[in-house]
């Protein structure tokens, strides 16, 4: 009597799907969001500078005088203000750069501050939760923690006090430069917004860099 024997039966390793099961048990990192974040922001800065004036009308002696009085000097910083809007804000973000480039502690800690607002907040998908020490954070409470956080760095240590002292120092310059420069010699457009806020050109390019990265993330348009 023959009997025949099988061959044995090999386990099937499921490699395949523990891969994927790791795979998607990390949480997404949104590199594309990112990415559409820094192109938008450097797209903006880029055509906001192409529409700056030259520099040597900017600096023009044969321009300069002292205004006959306080109201004419107002009217000289609205006009110049105007004329000169993405000179002056340049020159603003110069005196902001110089101010944190000589004091790399507080860069330090602004960049780390807008880091965890970008990856613990904004392009973190909101279907995960935040996991720290071995705690998970709902959105709300990592929002606040966050708020919280921003407002003891900037208004609670030297380095609100460095972007304040900036801040007026370039706010002087302008406003110096604005009165002291005669605006006879500009061809103003009349139709241009004259009461445009020295905030205008960073708000603009923050606000088109924000729809950009809701658009390709739509949990972080729902979150924020």
């Amino acid at each position: 009597m023959s009997s025949t024997t099988s061959p044995p039966i090999l386990p099937i390793s499921n490699t395949t799907t523990t891969a994927t099961t790791a795979q998607s048990s990390q949480p997404p990192i949104a590199t594309p969001a990112f990415r559409n974040f820094l192109s938008n922001i450097t797209e903006s800065v880029r055509n906001n500078l192409a529409q700056r004036r030259p520099w040597s009308e900017l600096v023009d002696r044969s321009a300069f005088s002292k205004p006959e009085s306080f109201s004419d000097a107002t009217l000289r910083v609205r006009k110049n203000y105007s004329y000169f809007r993405i000179n002056y804000l340049t020159v603003i973000g110069l005196v902001l750069a110089f101010s944190l480039l000589s004091n790399p502690i507080s860069l330090l800690v602004l960049l780390g501050l807008l880091s965890a607002w970008l990856f613990l907040y904004l392009f973190r998908p909101s279907d995960q939760p935040l996991v720290l020490f071995g705690r998970a954070f709902s959105d709300r409470e990592t929002l606040g923690i966050l708020a919280v956080s921003s407002i003891f760095v900037i208004f609670l240590t030297s380095v609100g006090s460095l972007l304040i002292s900036a801040l007026l120092i370039g706010v002087a310059l302008v406003c110096a430069h604005g009165a002291f420069r005669a605006p006879e010699d500009l061809f103003l457009d009349e139709q241009e917004n004259v009461s445009t806020g020295f905030l205008s050109f960073i708000g603009g390019a923050a606000s088109n860099a924000a729809v950009a990265a809701a658009a390709a993330t739509p949990a972080v348009a729902a979150r924020v």
